[in-house]
């Protein structure tokens, strides 16, 4: 089952999982659950268009279709809300990810990649990144 994340449901899903953008403001965490287990996560923004961000699954769960259920969650929800498309920034160097997206239909958006270096700071603590994204999208036709 999918559902949005509720505020009661935060310290449960907080032990498994990252949730680095929770209180941000701008969307949604959809939670993959079995029974009283969190499975992953995605957060979608309310932007235009909206993104995928911050899609995480356990690494007890990771290989069986977790991701694939959450990404396609958020594009019927996306659809049924009138959008048109669903963008998502991945890194070059993430092979497996690229693949998954690829196999469901999202494709380059013709943005140039964006190169990403220094300390961020999220709700879970500081990073040091230096990473190039690519941005993807995948048009939500009707």
């Amino acid at each position: 089952m999918i559902r949005e994340l509720d505020e009661s449901e935060v310290a449960t899903v907080a032990a498994v999982l990252g949730l680095a953008r929770l209180y941000q403001g701008d969307g949604v965490y959809l939670v993959a659950w079995d029974g009283e287990t969190p499975l992953g996560h995605v957060h979608l923004t309310a932007g235009e268009p909206p993104e995928l961000q911050d899609v995480q699954v356990a690494e007890a769960h990771r290989r069986r279709g977790v991701a694939r259920a959450l990404i396609e969650d958020a594009a019927s929800r996306c659809r049924a809300r009138g959008d048109d498309r669903l963008r998502v920034e991945v890194s070059v160097e993430n092979d497996a990810a690229r693949a998954l997206y690829g196999a469901l239909g999202f494709r380059d958006a013709g943005i140039a990649p964006r190169r990403v270096v220094g300390t961020v700071e999220i709700r879970t603590g500081t990073i040091e990144v230096d990473d190039t994204l690519l941005t993807l999208e995948r048009p939500l036709g009707a």
